[in-house]
């Protein structure tokens, strides 16, 4: 079964990836954050008390045996910046703008929050390397998953065909309504693909973000592809969902560390 449960947490893991890595894709449950956070949520930013936010961290750490002084953490702008997270994140360090996270040291975790926006998860069991990424539809436009795996390659010596990707819960399709400016940068990436990524019903544009990231990995010569299929605008008893919550909602969290 894709979710487990660990004490009273209960998160998604990827049946593509195997024991050489910890990771989970944490729904909202066992958390102490009271409504419009309830209850796992793991943001700061968006209006719960930051000590609640850290028991809630510290219970993520704890369900998959990870020391929380482990983590190494960013602060998310919607680009395509990377950090190569050699070592945890000092906590008097200011959290640097990126969306992309990569390392190789197993002392380190990887930790993201997300609501509709899209968790890709790499491994290279080759090379022994993990990567987290955040893929709403602006850093897709801009390539944000073909940018991890040739920085992966650039910086780990990784080949594309050994590595596993994982594209987590997020908005689907049927939930995710753009407007014209939206969906001409995405004809203009996308050229012949465009169709595939790009839906209209009723005269309304909707954007498939699962199917964009997942043309952008094939594109680099990614093989190993596992789709979550989850949506989180459908599963509010499961996920966070900015859209479908009007904004008032928390952060759900994702965790990737090497064993």
């Amino acid at each position: 079964m894709p979710f487990q449960e660990s004490n009273g947490l209960r998160f998604y893991q990827f049946d593509i990836f195997t024991s050489a890595i910890t990771h989970g894709v944490f729904t909202r449950h066992g958390g102490v954050s009271p409504e419009p956070w309830e209850s796992l949520n793991l943001s700061i930013s968006v209006g719960d008390e930051q000590m609640r936010v850290l028991e809630n961290r510290k219970r993520v750490f704890d369900s998959l045996d990870r020391n929380p002084a482990s983590l190494h953490d960013a602060h998310l702008v919607h680009g395509v910046d990377i950090i190569l997270a050699d070592s945890p994140r000092p906590v008097n360090q200011p959290i640097q703008k990126a969306d992309i996270l990569l390392t190789d040291n197993p002392e380190v975790s990887l930790f993201m929050r997300y609501a509709d926006c899209v968790p890709l998860l790499f491994h290279d069991p080759k090379e022994q390397v993990i990567a987290l990424s955040h893929a709403g539809w602006m850093g897709t436009a801009k390539g944000v998953a073909e940018v991890t795996v040739n920085a992966m390659v650039e910086h780990y010596n990784c080949k594309p065909e050994n590595i596993i990707a994982g594209i987590g819960p997020s908005i689907s399709v049927d939930h995710y309504e753009i407007g014209e400016d939206v969906a001409s940068q995405f004809r203009e990436k996308y050229k012949d693909d465009s169709e595939k990524v790009l839906q209209t019903r009723d005269s309304k544009l909707y954007l498939d973000l699962w199917t964009a990231n997942v043309i952008q990995l094939k594109n680099v010569g990614v093989e190993h592809i596992q789709v979550s299929g989850l949506c989180t605008a459908c599963h509010l008893d499961d996920w966070f969902s900015h859209r479908a919550e009007k904004g008032k909602t928390g952060r759900f969290g994702v965790l990737m560390a090497l064993n």
